[in-house]
């Protein structure tokens, strides 16, 4: 949180040939334009790759990193959380970017704990619940509730009240299976 947004915007990428002088020495303001850009590209506010990244938001935070990893055309990219505390403006943004990757034919792993957007980005989701992997579904044959469910431990819809029933199976849990499992 202590280096710049134009640091942090080379971290992991500091060997870029667009970010040599020599050998030996980064080209300083090589990396400050590149950092200018993506900010202007991800709306980054305010848009000045010499602040310290604990002067951005947690939003504005996190579209530096994202701007930093979607750009550089992964051919994987493992993403957690991509929206988390970013502006309304910006979340179709990512979500376009991260679909544009999807396209180009790109495998993109993607965590959230936003069901809606996971059922807007996935082709195919897979659902964990303590430790153990609970189902697999397809965005368009399934709904928040199966996907909440199964988020729950539970692979089929219990009879009677289902918040008891949930709640009865995270209590539950922790052992060597769970309820309904």
């Amino acid at each position: 949180m202590d280096f710049h947004a134009w640091e942090n915007t080379a971290f992991g990428y500091h060997h870029d040939a667009r970010y040599q002088k020599s050998r030996l020495f980064m080209d300083n303001q090589a990396i400050l334009k590149d950092t200018a850009e993506k900010m202007a590209r991800f709306d980054v506010r305010p848009p000045d790759p010499k602040l310290a990244a604990k002067s951005f938001s947690g939003g504005n935070q996190q579209k530096i990193v994202l701007a930093r990893e979607i750009e550089r055309n992964p051919d994987l990219l493992l993403i957690g959380q991509p929206t988390r505390g970013v502006d309304i403006g910006a979340i179709e943004f990512i979500h376009q970017q991260i679909v544009a990757l999807r396209n180009q034919g790109k495998a993109i792993l993607l965590v959230s704990v936003e069901l809606e957007e996971i059922l807007s980005l996935s082709d195919r989701i897979a659902v964990m619940f303590d430790g153990k992997l609970m189902g697999e579904r397809v965005p368009q044959d399934t709904n928040e509730k199966e996907l909440g469910l199964l988020m729950a431990g539970m692979t089929t819809e219990p009879a009677g009240d289902p918040f008891q029933a949930v709640a009865d199976n995270l209590a539950y849990s922790g052992g060597t299976t769970a309820k309904g499992a």
